[in-house]
């Protein structure tokens, strides 16, 4: 799943929204993917969105009449083109998941901006692509106890805010303790890693609490945000995960999926390393890995 107005022009920014059709092109040279696997969302509706969002915070971002605090808070500019990238990410998560519940397993070149909270955005996030997916199968009665794992470097606050009164959504989250964001909402289980925290301390914890999760959630579908900012060169993270480190935890999750049989749907998440090749290869690595788990199953 992938669309080419994800790649939108934000200047000189962190966030580099090349990432995404950079990890396509890395996937069908890599051959294990081609043209015919990609499809194109559409954008989220009014209707969808607004199974998560407030109608005032809608009708501000449709209408550009977001306070100077809100733009700030939001920390990239909102321009007609990252709008309709964040409505059509919105879209390509749901479908991303629609076909993981089909097929078992789907990923999409996108999405996880978990930081948007019901009535506001925040952390380069306008929307809350993965709640909005969760809420519209839910909506539809495909889906009635979703698990959202959450292995960005920073915590899904706006995630765990939306669901934090519904039982019925499971939120994992492992991230770095001491980073953005500073006020973070409880999820349903949280793992906060100190500082310099690397590869056999993550995968130790993300094996017990991924068994705690599933084990009393008893999920039917698996939202994964398979960030690759847990890297240790990573401008906006403080963990120490190495690139093996993050393939071992890519199968972690996968495993747990396939063996119990829940349909995984994969979104990309956060990535700021110094190199941008390197927020690529892991990007790449993650879906190659869903790709192989499934062709093993």
């Amino acid at each position: 799943m992938w669309h080419e107005a994800y790649e939108v022009d934000l200047g000189p920014h962190v966030f580099v929204t090349a990432k995404y059709r950079l990890t396509g092109e890395r996937l069908l040279r890599g051959g294990r993917v081609t043209e015919e696997h990609f499809l194109t969302p559409s954008p989220a509706t009014r209707s969808e969105l607004g199974l998560v969002h407030t109608a005032t915070y809608l009708d501000a971002v449709e209408e550009d009449t977001l306070t100077f605090a809100e733009r700030v808070r939001l920390e990239i500019p909102l321009t007609p083109s990252v709008r309709d990238a964040m409505k059509l990410a919105c879209g390509g998560t749901l479908l991303t998941c629609r076909l993981a519940l089909a097929g078992g397993a789907s990923a999409h070149l996108g999405g996880g901006f978990h930081h948007a909270f019901a009535d506001h955005g925040e952390g380069f996030c306008l929307f809350n692509d993965v709640a909005v997916a969760v809420r519209v199968l839910m909506a539809e009665g495909v889906v009635s106890r979703p698990l959202i794992v959450d292995l960005d470097v920073h915590q899904g606050n706006g995630t765990a805010a939306i669901f934090a009164s519904d039982p019925r959504v499971f939120t994992l989250s492992l991230h770095q303790e001491d980073n953005y964001p500073a006020d973070k909402p409880a999820s349903t289980l949280d793992v906060g890693f100190d500082d310099g925290t690397g590869d056999a301390d993550y995968l130790e914890a993300l094996g017990e609490s991924l068994s705690r999760a599933v084990d009393a959630h008893r999920p039917d579908l698996i939202v994964y945000l398979a960030g690759a900012d847990p890297y240790r060169d990573d401008q906006l993270g403080g963990l120490s995960l190495t690139k093996e480190g993050l393939g071992r935890r890519d199968r972690t999750v996968f495993d747990a999926a396939i063996a119990r049989e829940i349909p995984i749907a994969v979104v990309l998440a956060g990535g700021y390393a110094h190199r941008l090749e390197d927020t690529v290869a892991i990007h790449t690595a993650t879906v190659t890995r869903m790709i192989e788990s499934l062709s093993n199953s």
